[in-house]
């Protein structure tokens, strides 16, 4: 049985403060955990898809780049919300044996940083609201092999949403993206009912606007392992189940520098920061009606140089099949 692609894109929605020995400004990638799980290398039907994506992150744990709890001069919590408005267009002819499947990602953001560091000087990016940066991969190519659902694909980041260098409302990350994307899912059993899930994204970042500071280069990998469950004998309705999770790693140091206070620090003395997350993912399936409505739940059990939080994610797909799949045989 095929299950569409819950699809999902991420984009930075602020500068997060984290704490070493001593205490710096950090700079986040712009791919936010928590969009992909089950799923992660199906590419959608032929035709029209829209997928909405509704994302929250909080968290009131700032830990050091030891993993450990920051409890001094540390208070307030972090939270924002994402809106994805992603829209795919899948031709019905292939190219080099794959679906050609490019998609957009119209993001809005509403995000608030309330800290009080005490004894620093140092402030992050957030609490503003509106539209934030936009994720554009132009080129993706997706395989339907005989045990597995592969992708693969390039995309970029544009610096749409508000960015002014020291402001406290900004809503994008003020520096152009490139990302280089991965999906496979693998099914275990020959039904396709059982699945492992692989998503990665190895971003390479531009200049921030306004400053000499370049951000060091990310990976994130999301994965799931699923089971589909059939609510009707016919399988017009179905329930997927799986445990999902993510993980994060800085792996390439800052460049330029970052004002703390009247002095410049070389940015690529700041620690790398990393996370890691284990969850819960539920999705609803019409396959004939192109619909899949879906709920996860992550949470963050370690991070390095960053808060530890918990995100939080649900929303839905709707395929437009071009063309139209025949009816079922009586």
């Amino acid at each position: 049985m095929r299950v569409n692609k819950i699809a999902a894109t991420s984009v930075v929605i602020l500068g997060l403060l984290v704490a070493s020995r001593p205490v710096h400004a950090q700079q986040k990638g712009q791919w936010v955990p928590g969009g992909y799980g089950l799923n992660a290398g199906v590419t959608p039907d032929p035709g029209f898809t829209y997928a909405n994506l509704a994302l929250n992150y909080s968290a009131s744990q700032l830990n050091d780049s030891n993993g450990n709890r920051i409890l001094q001069n540390v208070t307030g919590t972090l939270s924002f919300w994402v809106d994805e408005n992603i829209f795919y267009y899948v031709p019905k002819y292939k190219f080099l044996g794959g679906y050609f499947a490019p998609f957009v990602a119209v993001n809005l953001a509403n995000g608030s940083l309330v800290a009080a560091l005490v004894g620093t000087n140092l402030s992050g990016n957030g609490g503003g609201e509106g539209l934030a940066d936009t994720f554009v991969e132009p080129v993706q190519l997706g395989w339907h092999l005989k045990r597995a659902d592969v992708s693969a694909g390039y995309a970029f980041v544009a610096p749409t949403g508000r960015f002014t260098a020291g402001a406290s409302d900004n809503v994008g990350s003020g520096y152009w993206g490139n990302h280089i994307t991965s999906g496979t899912t693998f099914y275990i059993t020959k039904n396709k009912g059982t699945s492992a899930n692989l998503f990665t994204d190895w971003e390479i970042h531009g200049k921030k606007s306004g400053t000499n500071l370049t951000p060091g280069q990310a990976f994130t990998m999301e994965w799931g392992l699923g089971q589909v469950l059939p609510l009707k004998k016919d399988f017009s309705r179905l329930l997927q189940l799986g445990l999902i999770g993510y993980d994060q790693w800085q792996v390439s140091s800052n460049g330029g520098t970052i004002p703390v206070g009247p002095i410049a620090v070389p940015a690529g003395r700041i620690p790398y920061y990393s996370v890691h997350a284990i969850g819960l993912q539920s999705n609803f399936i019409l396959p004939a009606k192109g619909l899949t409505l879906f709920f996860k739940y992550e949470d963050e059990y370690r991070a390095k140089a960053r808060p530890e939080g918990r995100t939080i994610v649900f929303g839905g797909t709707f395929t437009l099949r071009i063309p139209k799949p025949p009816p079922p045989k009586q």
